[in-house]
């Protein structure tokens, strides 16, 4: 009992460390900003309540994606969620003016949307009323739609009017599957070998096709020379050579074959993004939580 409550002591300061996070970072943001992000996550909350509406709507539809989310295994499920979780981040990163997410990382198929937002949808009821899935699984479809109707109607009684009734459902269902996909983590590491550190993941394609090419100069103040760091040779000028988004600059033969392996500018370490959803959450987290430390600085 005591481990109990120890680990529901420690998942609930990870959820409350989360949300002053995101709610640091949102303090960042100019009122314009702050608006438009709100747009734009009601844009995609109506979207994904829209979705669930249908699911719950059609026999048909909710018993293929509830066969389908059954299907699933844990860390299947884990990987859908992640994916899910890429999708939020997203509007607030790209306000945030943080434009490297790579479009693979914000996309989800409409078959994995409905199942993931079904699944959010039964941990919420669940929460809120465990008995209510006690029933059989052929009467979910009507005590979810009773439960959804009815969340609709209290949303529409005039919370999602004002910018803290978007918002806030938007940082809990974040923060929530920030949480399982931390407390999942070591299911990630099976599938990734068994090596929980060190793992180093290649850059995603869109990123190293988007990278820019441009021709060595120097000036003639300039004494030093300029040198890939990967082979230690010196760069002939009017080359074209490829230049990185810290703005370091590697021959091309060299750079390629590094980021097929990593996803790090071999100079400062800087992050370009990558095709594996857990890394990418990495990623982007340690953006916002260094937006929020250099905002609490």
């Amino acid at each position: 009992v005591k481990e109990k409550c120890e680990t529901k002591h420690a998942r609930s300061n990870m959820e409350e460390d989360n949300t002053t996070i995101v709610m640091a970072s949102l303090s960042t943001l100019s009122s314009s900003l702050l608006t438009n992000l709100t747009h734009s996550i009601l844009s995609i909350s109506h979207h994904h309540r829209r979705r669930l509406a249908s699911v719950l709507s059609s026999p048909t539809l909710f018993s293929l994606t509830l066969r389908h989310l059954l299907s699933l295994s844990l860390p299947d499920k884990t990987h859908l969620i992640a994916n899910h979780l890429l999708s939020l981040l997203h509007p607030l990163l790209i306000h945030l003016k943080h434009n490297s997410l790579t479009s693979s990382a914000t996309t989800m198929k409409l078959r994995d949307l409905d199942a993931v937002v079904l699944l959010l949808f039964l941990c919420e009821t669940h929460q809120l009323n465990p008995d209510a899935l006690e029933a059989s699984a052929d009467n979910w479809r009507e005590i979810l739609g009773n439960m959804c109707a009815n969340t609709m109607l209290s949303n529409n009684s005039g919370l999602w009017t004002c910018d803290a009734g978007i918002l806030m459902p938007y940082i809990e269902t974040l923060v929530r599957c920030k949480r399982f996909v931390d407390i999942m983590g070591g299911h990630n590491h099976i599938r990734r070998g068994d090596q929980k550190q060190g793992y180093e993941v290649p850059a995603a394609r869109a990123a190293v096709v988007a990278l820019r090419a441009v021709e060595v100069f120097k000036d003639d103040d300039d004494a030093g020379e300029v040198e890939c760091v990967i082979c230690k040779e010196e760069m002939s000028e009017g080359r074209d050579v490829c230049e990185m988004p810290c703005q370091h600059l590697f021959h091309w033969k060299c750079i390629l074959p590094w980021l097929s392996k990593k996803n790090t500018c071999p100079f400062c370490r800087f992050q370009l993004p990558t095709d594996d959803v857990f890394s990418e959450i990495q990623r982007l987290w340690e953006t916002l939580v260094k937006r929020s430390d250099s905002h609490v600085a």
